[in-house]
Parts: structure tokens; C-alpha cells; sequence
């Protein structure tokens, strides 16, 4: 495993399936009575956190407890200092009180790669979502999720080594402004996933040909060969202009609702990261229904973020994880 976790393109196939194996095993100690393990005691975690984002950041601080690492919660959110000083400084602070992971979560596309790489730190660094680039440990847990339902189950382990090739993701919406989709593209194709991005014109990155998937901009056409439809927040808090004519419009077509869901194969699930705008890009319906395993993806993040930690800081050192 690498020193840091900053891009899901920093994980090939085999990376990725060790993660997802480990998150796994994991998420087998979550069913014990007593659920925190030794893994990780004496170590510092700290979530340096310049955006909001509570469940993120509630996830990595459970994630962190439970392997008995101490946790810190730096929130720099509204600091008057420029975003690179105010980054070299925070950074020099944390070095000073000994952490051994950052999780960060930044506005600006690419602060984690520049903490990392800037000599300020000897940490390990984790990207927990910088502005519109990636979410490495979210596309990490949707793919858990995807694996447990398409591929096999945690009860028996059917899924250990497996990855996702030949399953057919659908990703719906604002493509432009989510790292979510950015980071699962990159991901579920080295899992060999074959993922189709479906949004209007509008919200599709320039240069999207350049992506390991296909485009589209007909949801109806998209959906009955999906084995996992993603459908993306949009992201009106990262908008500058008009996007689309109208709520209603993108609603009637890129919504997922009663009538779609009719279009999906019995064993299609419905994923959503959270958190929902219900009645824009996801209705109640969909959002609700038995086949969403939008409440499921929130719980087996802590999984996943336990993996991750687990792999990045017990290094060579590596115990065994039922213990």
C-alpha cells in the first residue's frame, strides 16, 4: 500500500481489491460486541477539515476510534489567511504535534497533493474531497457497496478478491462539478467496471471523451442495462451560472423516479453519496425504495475509512485484523 491515499488512480486493481478486502474484515468486527481493535493505538489521526462536511468527517473520526487511534479535529473553515499560507502554516502546526495521518478536505483541486508532496509534513495524507477534483474513500465505498450486492455477500465472503469486471454502472448528473464521479470513473474502471455517465451538455467536463467511460445524455436509453445507478447532487452551492433552464426540467430529465425505477433490472440497486436533494435529482420514491442502498453506503464508509487507515499507517507492522 502507498504512504497516501490522494487520487483513486493511485490504486490499481490489485490496491483496490486489497482495500476492499480489508474494509471487508472490517466491517466483520463491526457485528462484535466490542468493536474497537488494538490496530492502531499510540497513533494520531488528525481531520483537517477546510470545508463542511459532517459526514465525512464524522465517518473518518469513527473509522480512526475504532482501530484506537487518538483523533484530533482541526476545522480551519473561515480562516482569514490566504488558502497556500494558511495551508503551510496549518500544516507546520500538525508536524509539530506528531500526526501521523491528515485527512484533509479542501476547496481548492489539488491542496491534498500539495500537502503531501510539500516536505511540510512526514505524515501520511488521505484526500477527503478536494474542490471539484476527487473523493478517493467515497468512490472506495461505493464500489464496497456495488461488490456486496453484484458480486457476493460479507456473510460468506464470496466477494474476497473479487473486482466488479463486466458490471454496468450508470452515474446520472452534475458529472461537472462532483469529485464523487470523478473519482468512481477512475476507480470502477480499474475494477473493470463499464461506467456510462449520463448528464445534460451543460454539466459534463470539457474533455470528458478523455475519460475510461462512455457519455450519454438520454437517462431512459441508459437504464435497463445498469447493474448500479448513481444518481449525483447537484451541486447548486458550486454553480455560477445557469446550468440547466429549470429545476423542473432537470428533474423531468435526469430525475430518478417511480417511473424509472421501472426500467431497472430486479437486481439493479439504487446509490445516491449523499446528501440528497429528494425531489431534484432523486424522488422520494427512489430515494426510499428497497432496492436504494443510500443508508447502507454511509455505514460501510466507516468500513472502508477503517481499511484505509488500516493499510496506510500499520504498515509493515500489520496484525492480524480479527484480533
Amino acid at each position: 500500500m502507498m504512504r497516501h491515499l490522494l487520487s483513486a488512480a493511485d490504486l490499481d486493481r490489485d490496491e483496490a481489491v486489497l482495500v476492499l478486502d480489508t474494509a471487508e474484515q472490517m466491517a466483520q468486527t463491526q457485528h462484535r460486541e466490542i468493536k474497537k481493535l488494538p490496530t492502531l493505538r499510540g497513533r494520531t489521526v488528525i481531520n483537517l477539515f477546510f470545508e463542511d462536511s459532517t459526514r465525512t468527517r464524522v465517518s473518518f473520526e469513527a473509522a480512526a476510534k475504532r482501530l484506537s487511534a487518538d483523533v484530533i479535529n482541526f476545522s480551519a473553515k473561515g480562516s482569514s489567511v490566504s488558502k497556500g499560507e494558511s495551508l503551510k502554516d496549518t500544516a507546520l502546526t500538525l508536524q509539530a504535534m506528531g500526526a501521523d495521518a491528515v485527512v484533509i478536505r479542501h476547496g481548492a483541486s489539488g491542496a491534498p497533493h500539495r500537502l503531501a508532496t510539500s516536505g511540510w509534513i512526514d505524515s501520511s495524507v488521505v484526500n477527503a474531497g478536494d474542490g471539484t477534483h476527487e473523493h478517493p474513500t467515497q468512490a472506495l465505498l461505493d464500489a464496497f457497496t456495488m461488490r456486496h450486492h453484484l458480486v457476493g455477500n460479507r456473510e460468506h465472503g464470496a466477494a474476497a478478491g473479487q473486482d466488479l469486471k463486466g458490471k454496468r454502472v450508470t452515474i446520472v448528473g452534475d458529472v461537472l462539478h462532483s469529485r464523487v464521479a470523478r473519482s468512481n470513473v477512475l476507480l470502477l474502471h480499474s475494477l473493470g467496471a463499464e461506467v456510462t455517465l449520463v448528464a445534460p451538455p451543460t454539466l459534463l467536463p470539457q474533455r470528458v471523451d478523455a475519460w475510461p467511460c462512455a457519455t450519454s445524455y438520454d437517462l431512459d436509453a441508459s437504464l435497463p442495462e445498469a447493474d448500479a445507478v448513481m444518481m449525483l447532487r447537484v451541486q447548486r452551492e458550486r454553480m455560477n451560472a445557469a446550468y440547466f433552464p429549470s429545476a423542473r426540467e432537470y428533474s423531468r430529465r435526469y430525475g430518478l423516479d417511480a417511473r424509472r425505477l421501472r426500467l431497472l433490472q430486479d437486481h439493479t440497486i439504487v446509490m445516491h453519496p449523499g446528501p440528497m436533494n429528494r425531489g431534484l435529482e432523486i424522488s422520494a420514491d427512489a430515494a426510499d425504495c428497497e432496492r436504494s442502498t443510500i443508508v447502507e453506503q454511509v455505514g460501510n464508509g466507516v468500513s472502508v475509512r477503517m481499511a484505509v487507515l488500516y493499510l496506510l499507517l500499520a504498515g509493515g507492522e500489520r496484525e492480524e485484523v480479527s484480533r
